[in-house]
């Protein structure tokens, strides 16, 4: 599987002048490649081969087209077609999506190569925390490697970007093979099996009782409304209103990055905590679009939340399943029998069985039983998991958002302690 490392990288000032303007002629070269997929007959719209070969006639009609390297030229006409599939796909699910569209003087902001002869890597600097790379047509620059840097040969992709912070960042794709193999089901632990309900009051809470705090970042948000409102007060396409617009990018990647690092850190525990994580498969779109509630759904971004939690399980070798979700909160984890409530009742009390218990542990129970279902392990008494799910509620054990952010803490340990 591909595996995705990124660096810091420093550019000297005459290749970052380069670099930019290289990546601003691609910006070019792309736009007139979507005029011309769309100018095309509706039957007979070119293929990324085709517009490949046209390539060179557009570069001697526009010798400017020729400056960059050709195989960047490439790589971003074949990205065109790789959105165009995407949208397909998106529209056969039934999602109303519009078309490619035009990209502006600064919304085009990388260069990517996949061939290892168009780029090297120097380990050899004298230092130990860097390394040096060279990028066809664009030159040598200094990344901070503070992860091994793998040999030139072992690279699949290199992709070069400048942020909206004016920081550049290379992303060097790799093939990760021997990942462990996912356990077989007859040899799964109850144990080692959790539901995970994505929360309201709390970020996650688990079949095992245990919950996890959404992460506080209400300083990081008032940081960014202030230095919004001070761009707003500044004359656009100024000096000084740039400046101000890097700060609000500054602003805004504070908070993407402590979100990020929070979730890699909870994802990363509990594909190395389980061998079964069942999770709700939740549309999180119709969800921004109708809940007076969007912006927390939006700050929680559970959508990556899970696309993180499926990458690494198969880094691991841990079973994730992502379940329907509907019922999951109404269903009794212990007769099934559906009981509704308004969001705000916080416990689930069944009128059939007299069961009650926390409303979100309820639905982490009901979760973990419909993922060991979907994987082929549910309640029976042919497989060892059918104890998967406790009937007595333990007591509720609490984890800080704090705690999630501090490495190598032990949610375990961190949960029996209080929060």
């Amino acid at each position: 599987m591909k595996h995705t490392l990124r660096f810091r990288a420093y550019l000297p000032d005459d290749v970052a002048s380069e670099a930019w303007r290289h990546i601003d002629i691609l910006r070019q070269i792309r736009n007139h490649a979507v005029r011309d997929y769309y100018n095309a007959d509706y039957n007979d719209r070119p293929s990324d081969y085709d517009q490949h070969s046209k390539l060179k006639n557009w570069t001697d009609q526009w010798p400017t087209f020729a400056e960059p390297s050709q195989h960047a030229a490439q790589q971003a006409i074949s990205q065109i077609h790789s959105d165009l599939k995407t949208l397909q796909e998106r529209r056969n699910e039934g999602y109303d999506v519009g078309r490619l569209r035009w990209q502006g003087a600064g919304e085009f902001r990388s260069v990517s190569y996949n061939q290892p002869r168009r780029w090297n890597v120097d380990h050899n600097t004298g230092d130990d925390r860097f390394v040096r790379l060279r990028l066809e047509k664009i030159g040598w620059f200094t990344i901070r490697a503070d992860r091994d840097v793998p040999p030139a040969d072992e690279i699949d992709e290199i992709i070069l970007k400048k942020e909206t912070t004016g920081g550049w960042y290379v992303s060097l794709v790799t093939t990760v093979g021997d990942t462990p193999k996912k356990p077989a089901v007859s040899e799964i632990d109850p144990e080692d099996c959790v539901g995970v309900d994505l929360g309201i009051t709390s970020y996650i809470h688990t079949s095992e009782n245990l919950s996890v705090d959404t992460l506080d970042l209400s300083d990081e948000y008032d940081r960014y409304a202030r230095e919004q409102r001070k761009l707003d007060r500044k004359e656009h396409g100024s000096g000084n209103w740039e400046k101000q617009r890097r700060k609000v990018a500054q602003a805004k990647r504070a908070i993407k990055r402590k979100m990020r690092d929070y979730q890699h850190k909870l994802t990363t525990w509990l594909v190395t905590e389980y061998d079964v994580v069942a999770v709700e498969d939740l549309d999180v779109k119709s969800m921004l679009e109708t809940s007076q509630n969007a912006k927390n759904k939006q700050d929680a971004a559970w959508a990556r939340f899970i696309e993180l939690l499926e990458y690494k399980a198969e880094l691991h070798g841990t079973h994730v399943e992502t379940v329907e979700p509907r019922g999951t909160t109404k269903e009794c984890s212990v007769c099934g029998v559906e009981t509704a409530k308004p969001i705000w009742v916080r416990e689930h009390s069944c009128p059939a069985c007299g069961h009650t218990e926390d409303r979100d542990l309820n639905a982490a129970k009901n979760i973990l039983f419909r993922g060991l279902k979907q994987l082929g392990a549910g309640r029976s008494e042919s497989t060892p998991v059918q104890t998967a799910l406790p009937t007595l509620t333990p007591q509720r054990e609490a984890v800080g958002a704090k705690r999630v952010v501090e490495a190598g803490t032990s949610f375990r340990e961190a949960g029996s302690s209080g929060a």
